[in-house]
């Protein structure tokens, strides 16, 4: 079941593409003339993108441009730009390659693991384990 935005008031309609995209990828005629996509302006690396793939593969080409363009189900716009403008470069255009790009951008550092204020930590020994067969 897909949440978002709606509007109930009078000529209030927007609504957020992204959600739909799972349908999409089913009904791939549907993508540019779909309601849910109206003024929804994607920068130029998305058709780039698109027509690289729609060239290589033909009709199965916008199922995979569609699938990049679901990875906004997880990410930021900013963040999937980055990662198709990046693809580009590598000539790397697939959905995986730009999910591989973008997951790195996304990962946090992990905080060092500190013993300071547990003094009674640092006294639990952990023996080496026995490694004879």
């Amino acid at each position: 079941m897909a949440t978002h935005r709606r509007s109930w008031g009078r000529e209030g309609v927007f609504s957020d593409p992204v959600p739909y995209l799972a349908l999409r990828e089913r009904q791939l005629g549907a993508l540019d003339f779909a309601a849910s996509r109206a003024g929804w302006e994607l920068p130029v690396c998305f058709g780039v993108l698109r027509r690289r793939l729609e060239a290589e593969f033909g009709g199965p080409g916008t199922r995979r441009f569609i699938k990049v363009l679901r990875l906004l189900e997880g990410a930021s716009l900013l963040d999937l730009t980055r990662a198709v403008e990046r693809a580009l470069e590598l000539g790397a255009a697939d959905a995986d390659a730009v999910r591989l790009i973008l997951e790195p951008a996304r990962e946090r550092p992990v905080g060092r693991f500190c013993l300071d204020g547990r003094p009674h930590r640092k006294l639990v020994g952990v023996p080496a384990p026995d490694r004879t067969p």
